[in-house]
């Protein structure tokens, strides 16, 4: 893992054309801006973590086949 001391204004840049700007900083926390290209799927952790979860709950309940999603989600189609 990278860590970088950042402030409001500036940015890193990941490979693919990824940009992330730090918008915000306050005791709450930080506001990131994010450029990708339209193919990039941007999500947030939580978000993948709860789709996988009911999709896991769902898959044991019906015996589907999951299929992967972007991010690491499983569909249970």
């Amino acid at each position: 893992m990278l860590i970088l001391s950042r402030k409001p204004g500036d940015a890193i840049v990941i490979e693919g054309g990824i940009r992330i700007v730090v918008v915000q900083c306050d005791r709450g926390g930080v506001r990131l801006g994010i450029e990708a290209p339209a193919d990039v799927s941007i999500l947030r952790a939580e978000l993948v973590e709860q789709v996988a979860a009911t999709n896991q709950s769902a898959r044991l309940t019906a015996g589907a086949t999951p299929r992967a999603l972007p991010g690491g989600a499983v569909s249970p189609r």
